[in-house]
């Protein structure tokens, strides 16, 4: 059973996206070992300068640097990476499962992303879309993919 880490900066405050993240955690127990890791957010002002948002986000980058499991694949979720449709990310979990990697991690940055030191590092960039959303919702969507990639690869007719 192929262990999945979704390492993610900022927490949850409202109650619907916990509620939301509590239910596809419970479905996705039947497929995977999942951890989720909230790491602490960087204050940043009204306006931030660009140095500022660098300084951000090199501070949350040795965060998640700490807190990333040994071996495995890591996917950094940003705007800039593949957009894969949910077949394809399906094919892509099993890939890197028979590829040895039996750990899954999935970086979700926060509201300035990710410091491109991460996304460098990563196995894949993933874009969920074009579009911009916010991470606390980008954290229930990824859940719902990775749920659904589990589901395609278990021929369920969860997705037709």
């Amino acid at each position: 059973m192929q262990k999945v880490t979704i390492l993610c900066v900022g927490k949850l405050k409202e109650k619907f996206y916990a509620e939301a993240v509590a239910e596809y955690s419970k479905r996705l127990k039947r497929h995977c070992t999942l951890e989720i890791i909230e790491l602490p957010e960087s204050r940043l002002p009204d306006n931030p300068s660009p140095a500022e948002i660098r300084q951000a986000l090199a501070g949350e980058a040795a965060l998640i640097e700490a807190r990333l499991p040994k071996g495995g694949a890591v996917i950094a979720m940003c705007i800039e990476g593949k957009e894969l449709s949910s077949p394809a990310l399906a094919e892509k979990v099993e890939q890197f499962g028979l590829s040895g990697a039996s750990q899954l991690t999935f970086l979700i940055g926060g509201s300035v992303g990710l410091d491109v030191s991460l996304k460098e590092k990563a196995d894949l960039r993933l874009s969920m879309s074009p579009m911009t959303f916010p991470h606390h919702l980008a954290r229930i969507m990824l859940l719902e993919q990775i749920y659904r990639a589990y589901q395609i690869l278990a021929g369920s007719k969860y997705h037709k």
